[in-house]
């Protein structure tokens, strides 16, 4: 079965990560999906490894309703996206409707300022497992931890996997 017709937002920041953004990106368009890239300002941001991407939307003009999931890809753009209010609260409201909230390395920074993972299982690079952790998130080392609606993956070699959770969550729709 396709994703035809399904939506999926990206969050892109500056120093994202490039493999965390793109291989997802594309998988899901293989896939039938259609992908929107929104930023928090600028119109193209270069990644940690120096591959652009332009950005479909702002933040600010998104409506959480009209997507059918999130991917938040980490790099160094996470701690910039958090600190944008338009971006929680379409962390939240997604995360509320039961649509697939996919989050891998430091991208759950963003989940953890939205206030979403007090009780759930996630995981993360090691080096944001404290942060993790203090949020009241049970951390599991594994490459992709998948609780209701929240799917997490730890680096970029756990893409294959991540991406696998993430068209699972897709094809299934919404948790209740």
């Amino acid at each position: 079965m396709s994703l035809k017709g399904k939506t999926v937002l990206f969050f892109a920041g500056p120093l994202y990560e490039d493999l965390e953004l793109w291989y997802p990106k594309i998988r899901l368009e293989e896939e039938g999906a259609a992908t929107t890239v929104a930023g928090i300002g600028e119109k193209t941001y270069a990644g940690k490894r120096g591959y652009p991407v332009t950005v479909d939307t702002n933040v600010a003009d998104v409506d959480a309703a009209d997507f059918d999931g999130l991917v938040i890809p980490g790099g160094f753009a996470p701690d910039q996206l958090r600190r944008h209010e338009a971006v929680l609260k379409i962390t939240r409201e997604m995360f509320r409707a039961g649509k697939p909230v996919a989050f891998i390395c430091h991208a759950g920074w963003v989940p953890i300022s939205a206030k979403i993972l007090k009780g759930k299982r996630a995981t993360s690079v090691r080096a944001i497992r404290d942060d993790m952790e203090n949020a009241g998130v049970t951390w599991e080392d594994a490459p992709v931890v998948v609780d209701g609606n929240l799917i997490s993956s730890r680096t970029p070699a756990d893409l294959p996997q991540f991406c696998k959770a993430l068209i699972a969550a897709l094809r299934q729709g919404p948790q209740d």
